[in-house]
């Protein structure tokens, strides 16, 4: 494991009864150890999964993917304080990988496709203003602009915001992986069909495969089937781990799938 665990200290802050110091989770956690490659956060809503992640993201100073920087974004201050709190176990401290929510994705997506959109057209008024030009200048001018564009399209393609939301985060995904980074996921599946959720799978285990450790938060029942995974379920306190076939998602997305008019003739 690149991060072998989490201890918290919360309970024995200043900050008394301010969010999210107040929250029973927080006042029952006590050491997160992460033992596998992979670590996935189940919960109901509310249950305080994606609080934990945001502050873990804080205390090891990730990087984040379409969103202002950890130590930055005012969304995140809460977690910022309840990181401050953290004491981090490496085996070998990397500042590889990122912190990766579900709803800065789609940021990410129109601000890359829009800065493309700016090369290309300052790219169109070099060529205007060089076209009296010798083609040596010309080339000079252009070349920064074409070398841009060329590394965008080489890692996003040439229109990320027009992609399916599916198939732009699985390329964003995967042009910004790195062998032995540390990956904190927040609701992955938001973007993805179930067959894309099985995509993403299997990328997981080829980054897994290169070193690499993931944290997850999820709602999906596929992305919680990862072969060799731990799961926490943070419905119950303290935080316990569950086995798969015992997790209340996956039990109830079962008997749905198996008798759904059971379901909605009681709504």
């Amino acid at each position: 494991m690149i991060l072998k665990s989490v201890q918290f200290h919360a309970k024995h802050s200043d900050h008394g009864n301010e969010y999210p110091f107040h929250l029973p989770l927080v006042q029952a956690m006590d050491k997160l150890k992460l033992e596998a490659p992979v670590t996935i956060f189940v919960g109901d809503n509310g249950s305080g999964k994606s609080t934990i992640l945001e502050a873990v993201a804080a205390a090891i100073g990730s990087i984040t993917v379409g969103a202002d920087a950890v130590d930055e974004d005012p969304s995140l201050q809460p977690a910022r304080a309840l990181g401050e709190t953290l004491k981090c176990t490496w085996s070998v401290k990397t500042k590889k990988g990122f912190f990766l929510r579900a709803e800065d994705f789609l940021n990410f997506a129109r601000r890359m496709s829009k800065t493309r959109q700016d090369i290309v057209e300052r790219l169109a008024e070099v060529e205007e203003e060089y076209k009296d030009r010798s083609v040596f200048a010309q080339n000079q001018a252009r070349s920064a602009y074409l070398n841009s564009i060329a590394q965008m399209d080489r890692y996003y393609g040439d229109n990320l915001d027009a992609r399916s939301h599916g198939e732009s985060f699985l390329r964003l995904f995967q042009s910004r992986f790195v062998p032995g980074g540390l990956y904190l996921l927040d609701e992955p599946e938001t973007p993805l069909s179930p067959m894309k959720q099985l995509t993403l799978i299997s990328m997981l285990k080829d980054m897994v495969a290169q070193g690499s450790q993931f944290i997850i938060v999820t709602h999906s029942p596929i992305l919680m089937a990862f072969p060799d995974a731990v799961i926490y379920n943070f419905d119950e306190l303290p935080i316990e781990k569950v086995a798969y076939d015992d997790l209340e998602h996956v039990n109830l997305m079962r008997s749905f799938l198996n008798q759904p008019e059971q379901y909605l003739r009681h709504l």
